[in-house]
């Protein structure tokens, strides 16, 4: 809630405060920002609060916002000025928790976009606004047909493709990912990366792992290679 405010990338009509909340700063820094932006506060029954918001556990505040901007995909391969464009992709996730996670480290890393599958795929849900703690608001997002085709179009404007993949030919800790432009590609939780994305990617990486466990959960493997990158760059 208040990177939505914050961030003042979409309008939003009021922000609903529920009655009897305990006094914290955050609120507090809410109701400022609110009025700052000349946004309307509200303050209603906590039931009434609950029965409006669309996800569990609201914690007493929501707001009624226009929706995000869906950005190009082009845009987003040509990068935010002077950066070199580093981008997430997203192949398959469907649980909104995963999703919320790896947009929350991408924000961390510095990633400069998102490309999310418009099919079989979870989208920004309620529930994925509020597991990515904000990062919603501050990370510009492509909804794309088809990734492959994507990923195809980012390789012809000069991107690098690295695919993570329990698989992969090299490990990821080898790679040269210097300032050059990528994406960073993820599969879905289970089956990892289709056949057709992975045939897109200009290679395909591993985690090396010491453990019993033969992979990571998509979150936890997305967020190590996002900061690898980051690391580099």
């Amino acid at each position: 809630m208040r990177e939505l405010l914050a961030a003042g990338t979409r309008p939003v009509r009021d922000v609903w405060l529920a009655q009897g909340l305990d006094p914290a700063p955050i609120l507090d820094e809410i109701v400022e920002l609110s009025r700052r932006h000349g946004v309307a506060v509200r303050r209603v029954a906590r039931r009434q609060l609950e029965t409006e918001a669309r996800t569990d556990g609201p914690q007493g505040v929501l707001a009624h916002a226009r929706p995000l901007p869906e950005h190009d995909l082009e845009d987003l391969c040509r990068g935010p000025g002077h950066v070199a464009p580093f981008l997430l992709a997203v192949d398959g996730v469907t649980d909104p928790q995963n999703l919320g996670a790896l947009l929350r480290s991408a924000d961390g890393a510095g990633v400069t976009g998102a490309l999310l599958p418009r099919h079989r795929a979870v989208h920004v849900t309620p529930a994925v606004t509020k597991a990515a703690a904000g990062a919603v608001e501050r990370v510009p997002m492509a909804v794309v047909a088809g990734l492959p085709s994507a990923l195809a179009r980012a390789r012809e404007l000069g991107l690098w493709t690295v695919g993570l993949d329990p698989g992969g030919e090299q490990s990821l800790f080898e790679l040269d990912l210097g300032r050059q432009p990528l994406v960073v590609v993820l599969g879905a939780e289970g089956p990892g990366l289709s056949r057709l994305a992975r045939a897109r990617c200009d290679v395909v990486a591993k985690i090396p792992l010491r453990g019993a466990i033969p992979s990571l959960n998509v979150a936890a493997a997305g967020t190590l290679a996002l900061f690898e990158v980051s690391r580099h760059r």
